[in-house]
């Protein structure tokens, strides 16, 4: 124990009996905790001798909307008896320990009741920021703001040369912040003016989440030393130990008085834990050239990051495909050249028409590296034709701290502030008659935190107790509107939010109640909107975010020019004075829906869910008739497919999922029973991990291999009515646990072993064991030992006879990206060359060769059928 300038963002979880409980015990009282952890600079230590039990990136796993963030998922790929954390708790953990320590050191002034201040990267989304204070909230530091940390670091160089920024600052109009931290890049542009009182400055200009940072560097270093150790390909666990050594010898090798080379060592594990050892040494010249040229190489002001079909995801985290930091800062400047042009003024050269900015901060412990520090500088003076100043920061790991400090004290009125308000315009977007995107501004770039503006001019009309829905996007460019303004959209460069879709009021009533939206840029950077009557201010109503991990699909069409035909005619069958259909009627609904508003498959995400309200309306008459109910769960499913994807699914779902208790009315119908599981397939994506559960201890029994089956009805005959449909029912419950899944996976294959062919059999297996989930979170996959034992079974088939075989091997061998799920080279060009001599189609081989998003094609068998027009899935 000693008093450090810095807790390092780590976390340790020791086996049993590995450390002594005394040398565990901190000087603070309630320190124990169970099991026990260990945090900070000695976890470091740890974590680079013993693989597996390390838990880093926290942050970085904050701001990673694929996985579950408030599931125990950390350490990544650690063994199955280590304990987990989820990204909150361990973010909440750090802090904890910080507050403790600070109480024991100042128990008359308890951290809790102090001015917090929490920095986050300034790319954070509304759901990272969330999540940020979620984690504060559970370390008992409930008031905590929230400031980007590109601006901290410029607070603290400001705190520290005030009584000389007229001189320091006498040339400067824009600065270029550039924060590399260990996990993310961010950048801002700052304009500074000079006025009578002093210096003015402005933050007008915020870079998109780039996942980008010192991880990366020691990432690329050490798939360099696990070439050379001569062994088969690293697990996930021994790759976190190795990383932390390389980040030693990156440290080491980049200083001014670098030793020329470092040896890295990679211990065994188990019994072999020092005999199994492996060692590789670094040189200073090839970790400077790694480093320095992969992650800023030259290039010019022109350059553009690459852009690839599929991203670079290590330790389950999705990494930006391009590393070059040059290519992103270059991107970065030339998106907000009108903003820097109107800073610079008549300082733009003529003779260089493009506007780089006068000054740099350079922040991160990067740049305590001499080398990245000169080769960025130098990259600056090229774009701009003549040397630009770099304001000194002496500690870059040290000046967000400390900036956070210095912004804490501005507010108080003790030193300067940095102005510019919120770092994005957000638009509602709203329909138009024109082929473009058009918005209404409600919140412009620029506004500052806590000043509410409202919509005068914008009047909604709401009815409580049924569904409204708000489609938003925000832009970091730098035009400026009003709010209330109407403006196109650009799409291309606006980023669309999470969706706001509520249910206002707790029933539906006749009345419609007039209200006008507000925004607020609150104090920790969120967006607030809610819905106030016009009549009567006291009246609001908060509308929230949903914070899934899904993009939400674009709303570009209303729902069809004769979506009311149709609903007229689900109204007369399903409708409550329906007594004169006849029964050949009913069963025509579905070619009489086709008619009207073309093929199914066509149908697009916004008529499908208008569908769904129609059915919905007429769900308690379903039972008319063993037709009525059929139909009823067919389009009712169909029209609800994949259960998310579109705003307001979370709450269909939850009111279809109040019908399970009610089950079938006609259950000797066997048509009756496969559309009822059929409805629970299609919509499983939108139910939560309690329904998925409570479906599959449902449909178990039929799922498990029979104990004894008699020689007379071996094979097919020993499956249940439905058995297929429940098979790719359990198949599609992707929430569940990976061990439940690999049971059911085990079920399967046996009741395969035991000759009971079918197809749907080997498409569920490959579902169950997919290395990418189609809609669930990564840390929810199958063990890749697991899926490797499939694997076997399945290339022992012919391919060529069974398509969905060998569907199924591409699914458990293709390529995630994530060490930990992945197969091995060699069992992956195992699957590439049968597949090939199968004449599978090439995206198939492309999945299982590099990390690609799927094609629509693949999408659709993945599901088991089409999915809606317009529905992309981003994993």
């Amino acid at each position: 124990m000693a008093a450090r300038p810095l807790l390092p963002s780590l976390r340790y979880h020791p086996a049993a009996g590995e450390l002594v409980a005394g040398d565990m015990q901190l000087p603070w009282p309630g320190s124990d905790s169970e099991p026990p952890v260990v945090l900070g600079e000695w976890a470091r230590v740890l974590g680079s001798q013993v693989p597996g039990r390390l838990v880093a990136s926290a942050k970085s796993w904050l701001s990673h909307s694929a996985v579950d963030r408030t599931a125990p998922i950390l350490p990544w790929g650690g063994a199955t008896d280590v304990v987990r954390v989820s990204p909150v708790d361990a973010s909440a953990s750090y802090l904890s320990h910080i507050r403790a320590a600070w109480n024991h050191r100042f128990p008359r002034q308890k951290l809790e009741k102090q001015d917090l201040v929490l920095t986050v990267p300034a790319s954070f989304d509304e759901a990272a920021r969330s999540l940020t204070v979620e984690a504060a909230h559970r370390a008992g530091l409930g008031q905590a703001r929230l400031l980007e940390e590109p601006q901290a670091a410029c607070y603290d160089w400001l705190h520290r040369h005030q009584q000389e920024l007229d001189d320091l600052l006498a040339e400067i109009r824009l600065l270029l912040v550039c924060d590399v931290g260990g996990g993310t890049t961010d950048l801002t542009l700052i304009q500074v003016e000079a006025t009578e009182t002093g210096p003015q400055f402005t933050r007008i200009g915020v870079g998109d989440h780039l996942m980008l940072g010192g991880d990366n560097m020691d990432l690329t270093l050490a798939h360099t030393v696990e070439k050379r150790l001569g062994g088969e390909r690293l697990s996930a666990a021994s790759l976190s130990q190795l990383l932390q050594q390389c980040r030693s010898a990156k440290e080491r090798l980049l200083a001014p008085d670098a030793p020329e080379r470092a040896t890295v060592t990679v211990l065994g594990a188990g019994s072999r834990l020092i005999g199994g050892s492996r060692s590789a040494e670094l040189t200073r010249d090839e970790v400077r050239a790694s480093v320095v040229d992969g992650f800023l190489p030259h290039v010019e002001s022109t350059a553009r990051p690459h852009s690839r079909r599929g991203g670079i995801v290590e330790f389950g985290l999705p990494y930006t495909a391009d590393p070059a930091i040059s290519r992103h800062i270059a991107a970065f400047l030339a998106y907000h050249a009108q903003v820097a042009r109107t800073a610079l003024g008549d300082r733009l050269a003529a003779d260089n028409p493009a506007p780089m900015p006068d000054a740099v901060l350079l922040n991160g412990g990067v740049f305590h590296s001499e080398s990245l520090t000169e080769r960025l500088l130098g990259i600056l003076t090229d774009w701009r034709g003549a040397p630009l100043r770099q304001l000194k920061n002496a500690q870059p790991d040290l000046a967000v701290a400390r900036g956070a400090v210095a912004y804490g004290m501005a507010r108080r009125g003790k030193g300067l502030r940095i102005g510019g308000g919120s770092a994005r315009s957000y638009f509602l977007r709203v329909e138009s008659d024109t082929s473009h995107t058009q918005g209404v501004c409600l919140l412009p770039r620029g506004t500052e935190e806590e000043h509410e503006l409202r919509l005068t001019e914008r009047t909604f009309s709401l009815r409580l107790g049924e569904p409204v829905q708000f489609h938003l996007v925000s832009s970091t460019a730098d035009t400026v509107n009003r709010p209330g303004d109407l403006v196109e959209i650009d799409v291309e460069t606006c980023r669309t939010l999470p969706p706001i879709s509520t249910v206002l009021g707790a029933q539906a009533t006749t009345d419609e109640v007039p209200v006008q939206l507000t925004a607020l840029l609150t104090e920790v950077g969120t967006l607030e909107m809610n819905a106030v009557a016009t009549d009567d201010s006291e009246r609001r109503w908060q509308l929230a975010f949903q914070l899934r991990g899904d993009e939400p699909a674009a709303e570009t069409e209303s729902a069809h020019p004769r979506f009311p035909e149709a609903a007229e005619r689900i109204e007369r069958l399903y409708g409550s004075r329906s007594k004169d259909v006849g029964p050949k009627e009913i069963k025509m609904l579905r070619a009489d829906l086709d008619k009207i508003l073309g093929k199914r498959d066509s149908w697009a995400m916004p008529l499908l869910r208008a569908l769904f309200g129609a059915f919905w309306d007429g769900a308690r008459r379903r039972r008319r008739s063993v037709d009525h109910e059929r139909l009823w769960f067919n389009l009712t499913g169909y029209c609800l497919r994949p259960g998310f994807g579109y705003p307001l699914d979370e709450w269909r779902v939850q009111q279809l999922w109040a019908l399970y208790e009610q089950g079938v009315q006609y259950g000797q119908d066997a048509q009756v029973w496969s559309e009822w599981w059929t409805l629970w397939r299609r919509v499983a994506g939108g139910l939560d991990e309690a329904a998925q559960t409570r479906l599959l201890n449902d449909i178990a029994e039929d799922l498990r291999p029979p104990t004894k089956t008699p020689k007379a009805v071996k094979g097919k005959g020993s499956r249940k009515p439905g058995y297929d449909d429940k098979v790719r029912l359990a198949a599609s419950l992707e929430l569940l646990p990976a061990e439940r899944k690999a049971e059911v996976g085990q079920w399967l294959l046996q009741r395969l072993t035991g000759k009971e062919e079918s197809p749907q059999t080997w498409w569920a297996v490959g579902r169950l064991g997919a290395r990418v989930p189609f809609y669930g979170s990564a840390h929810n996959v199958v063990v890749r030992e697991t899926a490797v034992d499939w694997l076997q079974q399945v290339v022992r088939l012919d391919w060529n006879k069974n398509q969905p075989a060998a569907f199924a091997a591409v699914m458990l061998a293709r390529l995630s990206g994530d060490r930990e799920r992945d197969l091995d080279a060699d069992q992956r060009a195992q699957v590439i060359q049968r597949l090939r001599t199968a004449k599978a189609a090439e995206s198939w081989i492309q999945m299982v060769e590099e990390v690609v998003e799927l094609e629509e094609a693949d999408e659709r068998q993945m599901f088991g059928e089409a999915l809606p027009a317009g529905l992309r899935l981003i994993h």
